[in-house]
C-alpha cells in the first residue's frame, strides 16, 4: 500500500483515484477549496497531477516544499483549447509541461506517464481492442519503477509500458495530444490510446 495524493478530481483525477484505492493504496483527493493540495501533498509520498495543464505549473510551484522528495506523476498536458474545447496547440513548444514541472520542483521527482490517452484506457487497458501502450518519461530510474509498479495495479502488462528515457522525451508524448480533437472529431468520444505496435 502506498499513500497518493491526487490533485484534481474532476473525470480524470476521480477516475485514476478509484482505480488506485480499488487496488489498496491509502488515496487522498483534493479539490480547488485553499490549502488542499497542500494537504494532500504534505502527506503523499506519490502525487498525481490530474489537474487542467494550462494551469500546472503555477498550481505545483506553490507546492515546492510539500513536494520535496515525493514521486509526482504527472498525467497533464498542457494545451489551448479550440473554440470547441478541444486541445488547439501547445503552451510549451520545443519543450513539456513535465519539463517546466522538474525546473520548478528540483527536489521532486517528475514521471510522465498516462498522458496519451482518453481517460478511461488510464484505468482501463485491457477493454481496448488492441494492446495500448504506456510511456514513461522521467530522469530518476527509482522513480519510474516505482510507477511501472503503480501502472500494473491499474491493468498494464509489463510488457506494455515503454521506458522512452529522461523528462525530455515527455515533449514528444505531450505532443502526441495533438491528434486527439482530430480523432474525437473523426470517430467521437469513444476510448482509445496511442500504441507502438511491434
Amino acid at each position: 500500500m502506498t499513500t497518493i495524493a491526487v490533485l484534481g478530481n474532476g473525470r480524470v483525477g476521480g477516475n485514476l483515484a478509484a482505480a488506485l484505492a480499488r487496488a489498496g493504496h491509502e488515496v487522498t483527493v483534493a479539490d480547488r477549496t485553499p490549502g488542499a493540495a497542500a494537504d494532500a501533498a504534505r502527506t503523499a509520498r506519490i502525487v498525481i497531477n490530474a489537474t487542467p495543464g494550462a494551469g500546472s505549473l503555477d498550481r505545483l510551484s506553490a507546492l515546492r516544499e510539500e513536494l520535496r522528495d515525493t514521486i509526482l506523476v504527472d498525467v497533464s498536458n498542457a494545451t489551448t483549447d479550440g473554440p470547441d474545447g478541444l486541445p488547439a496547440d501547445l503552451i510549451y513548444p520545443g519543450s513539456s509541461l513535465a519539463e517546466q514541472l522538474q525546473e520548478a520542483l528540483p527536489e521532486t521527482r517528475v514521471v510522465k506517464t498516462l498522458n496519451t490517452m482518453l481517460f478511461p484506457v488510464m484505468t482501463s487497458p485491457a477493454t481496448l481492442s488492441q494492446t495500448p501502450t504506456a510511456f514513461l518519461s522521467g530522469e530518476d530510474p527509482q522513480a519510474k519503477q516505482t510507477v511501472r509498479e503503480l501502472l500494473t495495479d491499474l491493468g498494464w502488462q509489463k510488457d506494455w509500458i515503454t521506458d522512452l528515457g529522461g523528462i525530455q522525451t515527455a515533449r514528444a508524448t505531450e505532443a502526441a495530444i495533438l491528434f486527439v480533437p482530430h480523432v474525437i472529431r473523426s470517430t467521437g468520444f469513444t476510448p482509445f490510446a496511442l500504441s507502438i505496435a511491434r
